[in-house]
């Protein structure tokens, strides 16, 4: 998050990208760097997917990540 968070500030999109596992400390990391990181969140787990569905998580995430980096700031 500290990558996104700095890519931001220097004008340059980027989104924070984690499985649902991890919105409690995105939420806490956000709010410490003082910055509103845009943030896509996918199913947890996902280390023991198989390659099939590490893709359809993938195709089912790239509108909001699309979204995220083109919709409005903020």
């Amino acid at each position: 998050m500290h990558d996104i968070s700095d890519l931001e500030r220097r004008g340059i999109p980027g989104v924070f990208v984690a499985s649902e596992g991890f919105i409690d400390a995105a939420e806490t990391q956000a709010t410490a760097l003082g910055h509103p990181t845009a943030r896509v969140f996918t199913p947890h787990p996902i280390q023991d997917r198989t390659d099939d569905e590490m893709r359809e998580i993938a195709d089912a995430t790239v509108e909001a990540l699309i979204a995220k980096l083109t919709g409005p700031q903020g």
